[in-house]
C-alpha cells in the first residue's frame, strides 16, 4: 500500500460497502492489472476482503474482533520476538517504562520477564500483562490502569484510564500503531488514539515498534507526526521518510 490510491480505493470501498473489480478500475481510470494488483495488497493487509464479484469493506463487530486480537497474538512470531530483543536493549535498570496493548509490545514484556534487569517500574493498559505481572521478577512494580475494558485491543481506555495517566511518571514509552505513512502513526480506533497521544507528550523517550507490513499503511484516526518518535524499531529497512 504504497499509492495515495489505495487510501482512497479503501475510503471508496468503505463508502459503497461493496465494489466490483470494473467500477473501481472505472472510478480510478487504471486498468484492470493495477486495480487487481492494488486490491489483492489491500486485502493482504485486511483493509478489505474479498466477495464473490468484488471486494468488500471490513465491518468490525465484537465477535470477530477477539478473534482478530488473538490472530495477531500468534502471527509473526519471529518478526515480532526479533523487534522486542531490539527493543529491551532500549531499557535500563531503574527505569519507569509504559508498556502498550499491542502484541509487539506484549512480546517485549515476555523478554522483560526472562531479562537481567532487576527493577523497573511498568506502567500499562494491557489487560494480558497486568494478568501475567505475577511471572515478573518480584523486585518489579507495576502500575495498572484501569477504565473502560476494550475488546478489540484488550486493553483499557476512556475518560478514567486518561485521568490515571496523568498523575503516572514515566520515562520511557513502548507502543505500536495500526500503520505509519509520512503522515504520521495511525490507529483504527478515536480512544486508542486519543489515549497513546496523551502517552507520547508524557514520556521522555518513546519507541515505536513495527514489523515491516505496517509501513505505508494509514488507519481511521492519527495519533501523531513521526518527529514525536525518538526511535522507530523494526524488523525490516525503514522506508526514507523516518
Amino acid at each position: 500500500m504504497k499509492s495515495k490510491r489505495s487510501y482512497e480505493i479503501v475510503k471508496y470501498v468503505q463508502e459503497h460497502k461493496f465494489c466490483s473489480l470494473p467500477e473501481l478500475m472505472d472510478h480510478f481510470q487504471v486498468s484492470i492489472a493495477t486495480i487487481y494488483r492494488d486490491v489483492s495488497e489491500l486485502v493482504a493487509h485486511r483493509q478489505l476482503r474479498k466477495v464473490h464479484g468484488g471486494v468488500a469493506y471490513i465491518e468490525t463487530n465484537r465477535e470477530n474482533t477477539a478473534i482478530h486480537y488473538h490472530d495477531r497474538l500468534v502471527s509473526n512470531r519471529v518478526n515480532k520476538h526479533i523487534i522486542a530483543e531490539m527493543a529491551l536493549a532500549e531499557i535500563n535498570d531503574g527505569d519507569t517504562i509504559f508498556l502498550d496493548s499491542s502484541t509487539t509490545v506484549y512480546y517485549l514484556s515476555k523478554l522483560i520477564q526472562q531479562s537481567s534487569l532487576t527493577s523497573l517500574t511498568i506502567v500499562t493498559n494491557s489487560l494480558l500483562i497486568i494478568q501475567e505481572f505475577s511471572l515478573f521478577p518480584v523486585e518489579y512494580s507495576l502500575i495498572s490502569l484501569g477504565g473502560n475494558y476494550n475488546i478489540q485491543l484488550n486493553s483499557f481506555l476512556g475518560s478514567d484510564t486518561m485521568r490515571q495517566l496523568h498523575n503516572v511518571p514515566f520515562t520511557k514509552a513502548f507502543i505500536s500503531a495500526f500503520g505509519v505513512s509520512p503522515l504520521g502513526l495511525f490507529t483504527r480506533y478515536e480512544q486508542h488514539g486519543e489515549f497513546l497521544k496523551k502517552v507520547i507528550e508524557l514520556a521522555d523517550s518513546n519507541y515505536l515498534l513495527l514489523d515491516g507490513d505496517k509501513f505505508d499503511r494509514t488507519g481511521a484516526v492519527r495519533i501523531a507526526p513521526l518527529r514525536s518518535i525518538t526511535k522507530i524499531i523494526s524488523d525490516t529497512e525503514l522506508p526514507g521518510y523516518v
